[in-house]
């Protein structure tokens, strides 16, 4: 018999300064019982980083292939493609090719990966990537969010410029957002 899923409860305060964004969310996050507190991290910030209206979570590790957030427009179609962690460029490429003019954008777990990412890319020819956003979490700040296992969390989350900041109960932690870029000219 499979395990359950866990879920978590977040109550996350976002603000964005640069977007003028600043809202209450009640989030509930299931963990599939293959999922690190890292990637479940990851997805929260991922969510938060491009946070509009319409915006939630795919259905995660029990079909791959799927984002890990997505926002629909009103009308039904797709407006946001995020995958999170260690997605293949060619993944990526495809959801580019085929979102129908969505907003494609890729959260790593580290600037290294993300550098990877984008190596790779740039080696196979995937120009189409560079209309993809690509941000990396900074490690440091990913492994202290995931020692936070708590099932019932409040979060303070805060996002000025590239930068951070996060106020989870009373710990308080900050980093970068690093930024890539995949340049569709070079081959």
């Amino acid at each position: 018999m499979a395990l359950p899923s866990t879920l978590h409860h977040l109550d996350l305060r976002l603000a964005d300064a640069d977007r003028g964004i600043d809202q209450a969310i009640a989030l509930k996050v299931a963990r599939h019982p293959s999922e690190t507190m890292e990637r479940l991290w990851l997805r929260v910030l991922a969510l938060a980083w491009q946070w509009r209206e319409g915006i939630a979570f795919g259905p995660g590790l029990c079909d791959p292939d799927a984002p890990d957030v997505l926002a629909n427009e009103l009308d039904g179609r797709i407006a946001l493609i995020v995958r999170v962690g260690r997605p293949d460029p060619e993944r990526v490429a495809r959801d580019v090719a085929q979102g129908g003019g969505a907003k494609v954008a890729v959260l790593f777990d580290g600037p290294r990966r993300m550098e990877a990412f984008v190596a790779e890319a740039q080696e196979r020819g995937l120009a189409r990537l560079e209309k993809a956003e690509l941000a990396a979490v900074d490690p440091p700040l990913l492994a202290a969010l995931a020692r936070r296992e708590d099932r019932r969390l409040r979060c303070e989350l805060t996002l000025a410029g590239d930068h951070l900041y996060l106020a989870v109960e009373s710990e308080h932690l900050d980093g970068p957002l690093h930024r890539g870029r995949v340049d569709g000219s070079s081959r």
